[in-house]
């Protein structure tokens, strides 16, 4: 672990907890400090990838929670994700004091993305009407949480939106019950629903979506299977809400599948 500007040597107690070093060309050498939940931990430090991050010199500093975090590194790099208003105000406050630490992501940019609402808007300021081919957003309606659910119908029908609509919780914080999905047959079963949330007209893609990551100059796409088109006549048959709690997620990868060329 790194402190005070040393790096020792010793006996590793988990991949996570120890400190880092990414080595930059000229032999540079950037400690990186990461705060996430229990849940990114697992899935982000793999052994391959620590195995693979080690050869290379790169190790791993975790933040204590329950220390200040001005107290711990020196970090070049401060990696998070965190939810909740205290860590917001921490996270911030160490970015203003330490103008020379990066910090993953700024706390104004996460913040920009955990509203569905805004995250989208993005997309229609692009203007890319003039690029091959159609890029927009599917129709939106957004109820706040002062709505009575019982009133979404009427909302729904006085902003001129067709059936079915995906419901999608308004704000992106991390939880998996932000991540669940309502797929609204009919009119009715809309004043089932809970807001506040976002409303789309539901758009046939295929069953399928892609994912764009892109770091720096690197793109990265996935593949991940999506919610089934849907057909006219199995719209006039089914009525009824139906949750979908984890549309898209890794697990549901479709990079190797077998699909149709003119969606995939």
């Amino acid at each position: 672990m790194r402190l005070n500007g040393e790096i020792s040597s010793g006996e590793e107690e988990e991949e996570i907890s120890q400190a880092g070093t990414v080595v930059l060309s000229g032999g540079q050498k950037v400690v990186v400090g990461h705060a996430l939940t229990a849940k990114k931990k697992k899935s982000f430090f793999q052994p391959n990838f620590t195995a693979l991050a080690r050869n290379k010199g790169i190790y791993f500093v975790a933040i204590d929670l329950n220390k200040p975090l001005p107290e711990q590194g020196p970090f070049d790099i401060v990696l998070h994700k965190l939810s909740g208003e205290e860590w917001r105000e921490i996270i911030e406050d160490y970015r203003q004091k330490h103008p020379d630490v990066i910090v993953l992501d700024p706390p104004d940019a996460i913040q920009h993305l955990h509203n569905r609402q805004s995250m989208l808007q993005d997309v229609v300021d692009l203007n890319l009407s003039d690029c091959h081919g159609k890029v927009g957003i599917p129709r939106q309606l957004v109820i706040t949480k002062e709505k009575d659910p019982s009133t979404i119908p009427y909302e729904v029908a006085n902003a001129g939106m067709k059936l079915p609509l995906v419901a999608k919780p308004l704000v992106v914080d991390g939880s998996a019950k932000s991540h669940e999905l309502f797929l609204a047959y009919d009119e009715f079963s809309l004043s089932e629903l809970e807001p506040p949330l976002v409303l789309q007209e539901f758009v046939n893609h295929g069953g399928l979506l892609f994912k764009i990551y892109i770091v720096g100059e690197s793109i990265k796409v996935v593949r991940r299977f999506s919610l089934p088109n849907i057909s006219k006549r199995e719209l006039s048959k089914v009525a009824g809400v139906f949750r979908f709690p984890r549309v898209s997620c890794a697990a549901a990868s479709a990079d190797d599948a077998d699909l149709d060329p003119s969606i995939a």
